[in-house]
């Protein structure tokens, strides 16, 4: 397909384009658009036909120069997505319609807000951003997809979307993330909050300590195979105790340490100097991404201090401003996590379903929004 001496591909693996190619349209600030990162998940079998996910990426060439590339999957199921349509999927399959397969565009099993469409500087956007549009439709109408979504957009993208294409739907979400304020370290962290939340967090950090347990920070190449294999069994831990398996595999993990080391960074936890439990967090150039947890042990607070204050600790360390430590979980307000807008948007193409689900979504967003800014005045901050 052609316009404006544009054309578009549909690659089954992303391993087809090279990886500087790719890499060359991602921002400093994003590790999990990199191109090792998406191999990483390829390559392991974590994302797979066997596991719903079958790559179908977008790229968009101006002769034999990448310009435009958007993650894509065609997806059998709605797991490791973090936006919940699960109720749309019944309401389709009760009207005797198919839900599945379905598009996807994100970052499997990433709730990490950020672009998604990568599109190279001094090229025509809208023009590149039409090729993608394509693309996806392409894939709706030809593979009968049932729709089409994009997760964790960025605001700016979300409107270049919309005036682009007037019949995607958007959906609201909040997510907390903390915010340097320029408080210095993390005691200056802690003088900025008031008094009942400065206490409770001395308190939290102080039991942990008092357990016997040391926290120790690992970066790139200091951690070693040994450490990701224990880190590897507690993330396991995590998903057993739901009573799911992992999404993710320890040849995704491996491969990840061997490939980008510079943009992992390994809370260990151990206890008579012997691991105990772990954290692994990712970094962009400003920003840091707390990510995968478990631990052999239970320990009070432990999940605190190992996936919270480690990380803004780290953050005022290296002078990163912004700290994403995942989706949901209110527990992070009154620790200095502020509520943010996170937005995603959804193409359907049953008429009934889009419908149904564009007034779901409207009155989503008054609660989404009503619940933002109550959670914005009980913040924990002088």
């Amino acid at each position: 397909m052609r316009s404006r001496s544009l054309s578009l591909t549909i690659l089954p693996a992303i391993d087809t384009v090279a990886a500087s190619q790719w890499d060359a349209l991602v921002r400093e600030e994003q590790p999990f658009l990199r191109h090792a990162f998406l191999a990483a998940l390829e390559a392991s079998g974590s994302v797979s036909a066997a596991t719903g996910w079958v790559p179908c990426h977008l790229c968009v060439w101006q002769d034999s120069r990448l310009v435009g590339a958007l993650p894509m999957y065609r997806k059998d199921h709605s797991y490791g997505e973090y936006v919940f349509d699960w109720g749309w999927a019944e309401a389709l399959e009760r009207a005797g319609g198919d839900y599945y397969p379905k598009g996807l565009s994100a970052i499997p099993f990433t709730p990490a807000p950020g672009p998604r469409a990568l599109i190279a500087a001094n090229t025509d956007t809208a023009a590149v951003r039409e090729q993608l549009a394509i693309g996806w439709k392409q894939q709706c109408d030809e593979v009968g997809l049932s729709s089409w979504h994009l997760l964790f957009a960025e605001e700016p993208e979300v409107e270049a979307w919309q005036r682009q294409c007037p019949e995607l739907i958007a959906r609201e979400g909040v997510q907390f993330q903390w915010r340097d304020r320029g408080v210095g370290d993390f005691d200056g962290f802690l003088a900025s909050l008031t008094s009942k939340r400065r206490k409770m967090i001395k308190r939290e950090r102080r039991l942990v300590a008092d357990q016997g347990l040391t926290l120790h920070r690992l970066e790139g190449a200091a951690i070693s195979d040994v450490d990701m294999a224990h880190f590897y069994r507690c993330y396991t831990i995590t998903y057993h105790e739901r009573g799911q398996p992992p999404y993710l595999n320890h040849v995704f993990f491996e491969r990840l340490r061997q490939v980008m080391p510079e943009a992992l960074m390994l809370v260990q936890v151990r206890l008579e100097g012997r691991p105990v439990a772990a954290a692994l967090y990712f970094r962009g150039a400003h920003t840091l991404y707390g990510r995968y947890w478990g631990s052999e042990i239970i320990a009070d607070c432990l999940h605190f201090e190992a996936c919270y204050y480690q990380g803004i600790d780290y953050c005022l360390a290296k002078g990163l401003t912004l700290f994403d430590p995942g989706t949901q979980g209110e527990h992070k307000l009154v620790r200095g996590f502020a509520p943010q807008r996170v937005r995603s948007l959804h193409y359907v193409a049953h008429p009934g379903l889009a419908a149904g689900v564009a007034q779901f979504c409207q009155k989503e967003a008054a609660h989404i929004m009503a619940y933002r800014r109550a959670a914005e005045d009980a913040l924990p901050f002088k």
